[in-house]
């Protein structure tokens, strides 16, 4: 079987999976804290017909190879930081910087760049999933109404807490993670990540510390899906599927013209 066919499908496969990646991307342009995804591909193993040589009573000769087609090198996550929207409400918050806020749904811990939170009727602080927002101790964050008139967050992820029997005021430390590989997360939904081998362990510590980054309250980070950049790499996916298509069929009608012989 002629070996163009099988790299055709090889393609195939790969643009495949491309639109794919572009799909979600697009999918979760309006995804509050959304990381992007990128399509890499590499060339698959290639086949020698005749090895390289040199020395002897002439010049060298290089490798004779045929290609096998095409196979999926990564799906990266493009975690750069990403613009802000302005909102207004006091439990919006974006980091502004490389850190993530840390939530827990009860057994395990997650990490996300999506700051829209709230208060349940206890006055934990959750997202909304109903996950608890953790403090740079690991512990929750209540700031219940009947304890407290009113509160404030300032950049250093400080939320300042005012008593109702006018005592001192209570400040309550947000847990902003850090990774030394933060592309290496692994993507669990619902704006969630969690750790992986090659992403390391998360350092949780104050805002403003160590490249974590500053909060802003008020504002929520956008997805940074650029649709006129999504839109043109799936124009490039569009044409490299149909290109490997058109190498399937010319090889079929080779294929054909090799069954016509018999005729």
């Amino acid at each position: 079987m002629l070996r163009s066919m099988y790299s055709g499908i090889s393609g195939m496969k790969n643009f495949q999976t491309k639109l794919d990646v572009i799909g979600n991307n697009i999918a979760n342009v309006n995804t509050y804290g959304f990381k992007k995804g990128r399509v890499t591909f590499k060339d698959a193993i290639s086949q020698s017909i005749q090895g390289a040589s040199g020395g002897g009573t002439k010049g060298g000769t290089n490798p004779i190879q045929v290609g096998l087609g095409a196979t999926l090198g990564t799906i990266d996550t493009i975690d750069t930081q990403s613009s802000m929207q302005t909102t207004g409400r006091t439990l919006d918050l974006a980091i502004d910087g490389d850190g993530y806020f840390v939530v827990n749904d009860g057994t395990k811990d997650y990490y996300t760049r999506a700051g829209n939170f709230y208060l349940d009727d206890d006055g934990n602080l959750v997202n909304g999933d109903g996950f608890y927002v953790k403090d740079s101790a690991g512990a929750n964050i209540v700031i219940s109404s009947s304890t407290y008139t009113s509160f404030s967050i300032n950049s250093a992820g400080q939320i300042i807490a005012i008593p109702k029997d006018g005592g001192e005021n209570k400040t309550f430390n947000l847990g902003i993670a850090k990774f030394n590989n933060a592309s290496g997360l692994t993507k669990v939904g619902g704006n969630l990540f969690q750790a992986s081998d090659n992403s390391g362990p998360a350092t949780v510590d104050v805002a403003e510390k160590e490249g974590r980054g500053s909060v802003r309250a008020g504002y929520l980070e956008m997805s940074n899906v650029d649709l006129s950049e999504e839109f043109t790499e799936m124009i490039v996916a569009q044409r490299g599927f149909q290109a490997n298509t058109r190498i399937i069929t010319t090889s079929d009608e080779i294929l054909q013209e090799l069954i016509n012989l018999k005729r």
